[in-house]
């Protein structure tokens, strides 16, 4: 006979469990207690099986039913109702702990321990404000495309469009870090490029000079009559090529005066690969270093600020004078990278040799601790001949190109 609602509530409690029956295996437990509690049973390969279907008046009569049609569904299939539940359970324990939050921070743990500590805090930073809080909780494997980009564009609405690219990138970092692990089976970011759905923005590289514009502009700087230490930070930026940021920030107790180093900690590094950078030092480097000693040696700082000694020179001082000197728009204290690497490359010099001295990341991060040991006493060479080029670029005498040094080989 089948079960009714009025049956259900006047079930009293006995002695010992009973049992109240439906139709089709579905069955209403009464325990001692008095807790009604939902049953299906079924054969399955030969075996009795009882599926819970939850407790009453929790579930009613006609959702217990409705459950139990859905369990005789996956009989008809050749599912087992109760493996199926055992497995739907560990997939849901396994997809909370599968969080992309979760996932986020494993990834970001192993990704931290080449980059400067300040870069890195950035990163972070930048997850906790606007990646975690909207899909942190979300499986990693469950996450979509349209939950990406949706993301993304609220980030891109603060009129933040540079954080909101770098987000969108940091977060194909995540997903392919997932994929390797075996805790994701796509990446959605890899599937929507953000051309696809952000606004168009001109792309502005760093202003450099053409090479054969370096005469006039190194004239210029010898004869600049602004301040002696924007003139020598100009030179030593021009022959260092170092980031400006690094550059600026240099102190006195990185510059090793007897092996003709300059050695940037990793702390003060943007991006590096593997510790400290070394740059080489050239004749004229060091001369230059030497005169700057005298006018900054009293501070522990290189280049102290005109106004606060007690915090580096501002980049806009050095942009100040290459303004003055008639350079606006045309030369920045960076432009001096890519104009250094454009000629290197061109003179001759071993590609891994002008990467390695840039402090570019190597993809290859065994080839990259090779090229910081291996490549310094070819680097220091190349430095030379760097030098030794702007002396000539001077005088207007950069093409073509010198000869590599004899004791070069470029291996």
């Amino acid at each position: 006979m089948a079960l009714t609602d009025l049956a259900i509530r006047k079930a009293t409690s006995r002695e010992k469990l009973y049992k109240l029956t439906d139709f089709e295996g579905l069955q209403l437990h009464v325990s001692p207690q008095g807790g009604k509690m939902w049953r299906y049973a079924y054969r399955y390969l030969g075996k009795q099986k009882l599926l819970s279907l939850g407790t009453y008046p929790t579930v009613t009569l006609s959702e217990a039913r409705e459950k139990r049609n859905c369990a005789k569904k996956q009989l008809v299939e050749g599912i087992d109702p109760c493996e199926k539940k055992r497995l739907d359970k560990l997939t849901k324990m396994a997809s909370a702990d599968n969080s992309f939050k979760k996932v986020g921070l494993q990834w970001y743990k192993n990704w931290k321990a080449t980059k400067a500590e300040r870069h890195a805090g950035y990163v972070l930073r930048r997850l906790e404000l606007d990646v975690f809080p909207v899909i942190g909780h979300r499986p990693i494997d469950a996450i979509t495309p349209i939950e990406m980009v949706a993301m993304v564009k609220k980030i891109e609405e603060r009129g933040t469009l540079e954080i909101a690219k770098r987000n969108y990138n940091t977060c194909g970092q995540i997903f392919r870090y997932a994929i390797a692990h075996g805790q994701a089976n796509r990446n959605p970011v890899a599937e929507v490029n953000c051309s696809d759905f952000m606004k168009p923005r001109k792309v502005e590289n760093f202003a450099r000079l053409d090479y054969k514009e370096l005469p006039d502009f190194l004239t210029q700087v010898e004869a600049y009559k602004g301040a002696n230490l924007t003139r020598l930070a100009i030179k030593l930026m021009a022959c260092t090529f170092l980031r400006t940021s690094e550059f600026i920030g240099g102190r006195w107790e990185e510059i090793d005066f007897d092996n003709a180093r300059w050695v940037v900690p990793k702390s003060r590094m943007k991006i590096e690969t593997n510790g400290e950078h070394v740059v080489p030092l050239s004749r004229q480097t060091l001369e230059n270093l030497k005169v700057l000693k005298i006018l900054t040696g009293h501070s522990d700082l290189m280049f102290p600020g005109e106004r606060d000694h007690e915090k580096p020179m501002s980049n806009n001082t050095i942009l100040a004078a290459i303004k003055r000197m008639g350079y606006q728009g045309r030369m920045t204290g960076h432009g001096f990278r890519g104009l250094a690497s454009t000629v290197l490359n061109e003179a001759g010099f071993n590609f891994f040799h002008i990467e390695a001295q840039l402090a570019h990341v190597s993809k290859n991060q065994v080839a990259s601790a090779y090229n910081h040991a291996k490549y310094l006493e070819r680097r220091a060479q190349m430095m030379q001949w760097w030098s030794d080029y702007l002396d000539l670029a001077r005088d207007g005498l950069t093409y073509p190109y010198p000869k590599l040094p004899e004791c070069y080989t470029g291996v």
